[in-house]
């Protein structure tokens, strides 16, 4: 591995964990190391780095995410420095950007401001992207910070797309359909275009299934229209989030069940989807699909199947047919049976897999003669970021560039 020129530093802060990883920016960029602090709060944090195939693990105690951050930026400095390499700057992944942010932004006091205020559109995600900001601003307050937003991607969708059928008040005060998983779908879209411009041309769906999943409409690289719209609760039933629900069913819960928003929140947000349709035995698909003995564990499954062909029909309703199938996330790139059972029933869309390339680990996982290009796009939102950081450090000429 030769020595960098400079280092870009991701950043992805939830609610007890950061993700963060290192990418050399001479040339084409690389992954230096990649980890995951989890368990900030308590005594048992646990430090998890990846390099050169190397894991290091390690348990401290971190209280909050200023002191996570704090050590991954004096560990990433001290290792730079011994081959006199600086830190050019630090991507955040924000989960929201708000009816405004169309792309990546430097971040300033008034951005910080204009995101803190729209914190009630993404109340369990952002005020953590916020405070993983506001910790390197309080350790490198002369380290350039941008926010790579999840929902810029989705900025084009069509008006009649952005609406909910509430009175247009709500819209004008942010009550709209916005879309996620922005970075992932971004990522595809370029590696579509990296192999070809036919790839990256015509009516394609992309399936970005992990923990939380989502599905979207590319119409010529852009999204039309996508499965998640005000919040990250929509669309497909995902590891512990219930996607579509009927409206009428939280105003039941309210009114006859007696639950109140916090309680509400909690059970839409913690203890459904494959955990709550699984009776509490689990939200994760691998464990399912290793437990399909049990009834609970394979109606599950079968559930997120299901939802996830309903959500395939009618994206291809909004595209006006289906020319390309893409798999991705958690999920996606790696279950190779939720592919072929979510593929099957989708016959008369043009879809086909075929099972030999399915199973094997292929590219292209449909026959050559199918009608619908299916494929596998591990995506890779962290190398997304960091292109982007690249990008607005190279043109910026801010006092805040560099250390």
């Amino acid at each position: 591995m030769g020595v960098p020129a400079d280092a870009i530093l991701t950043v992805n802060s939830g609610s007890s964990s950061v993700k963060f990883a290192l990418f050399d920016t001479a040339g084409p960029m690389t992954r230096l190391w990649s980890g995951v602090f989890e368990g900030i709060g308590s005594a048992q944090a646990r430090l998890v780095v990846r390099g050169d195939e190397a894991v290091e693990a390690q348990q401290t105690a971190l209280r909050d995410h200023a002191a996570a951050l704090a050590f991954i930026l004096d560990h990433t400095e001290e290792q730079l420095r011994r081959q006199g390499v600086s830190l050019r700057a630090v991507g955040h992944r924000v989960v929201h950007g708000g009816p405004a942010c169309d792309c990546p932004l430097p971040l300033d006091l008034p951005l910080e401001e204009r995101l803190r205020e729209i914190v009630p559109l993404a109340p369990l995600h952002l005020p953590h992207n916020l405070a993983g900001i506001a910790a390197v601003r309080a350790h490198r307050p002369r380290l350039l910070q941008v926010a790579c937003f999840d929902t810029a991607f989705h900025q084009s969708l069509p008006p009649l797309a952005k609406m909910t059928g509430l009175p247009r008040e709500y819209d004008a005060r942010g009550v709209r359909r916005y879309g996620f998983h922005g970075l992932s779908y971004e990522y595809v879209v370029q590696m579509l275009r990296s192999s070809g411009e036919a790839a990256a041309r015509g009516r394609t769906i992309i399936a970005h299934l992990g923990n939380g999943a989502s599905m979207c409409a590319v119409q010529d690289g852009w999204s039309i229209e996508t499965t998640m719209g005000f919040s990250t609760l929509g669309g497909l039933v995902m590891g512990t989030r219930c996607g579509d629900l009927d409206p009428g069913a939280v105003l039941y819960l309210m009114q006859h069940e007696r639950l109140e928003a916090d309680g509400i929140e909690e059970l839409l947000y913690r203890r459904s989807g494959l955990l709550g349709t699984s009776g509490g035995l689990s939200g994760d698909m691998h464990e399912l699909l290793a437990s399909q003995a049990r009834t609970e564990a394979q109606e599950a499954v079968d559930l997120f199947c299901y939802r996830a062909r309903l959500h395939v029909g009618a994206l291809t309703a909004a595209l006006g047919g289906l020319d390309r199938l893409v798999f991705t996330g958690g999920i996606g790139a790696n279950a190779p049976e939720i592919r072929a059972r979510i593929g099957c029933g989708l016959e008369y869309l043009g879809v086909r897999l075929d099972g030999v390339r399915n199973r094997s680990g292929a590219t292209e996982i449909s026959p050559d003669w199918a009608d619908v290009v299916v494929q596998v796009i591990p995506t890779d939102e962290e190398l997304m970021i960091a292109r982007h950081t690249r990008r607005i450090a190279d043109t910026y000429d801010g006092a805040g560039a560099g250390i």
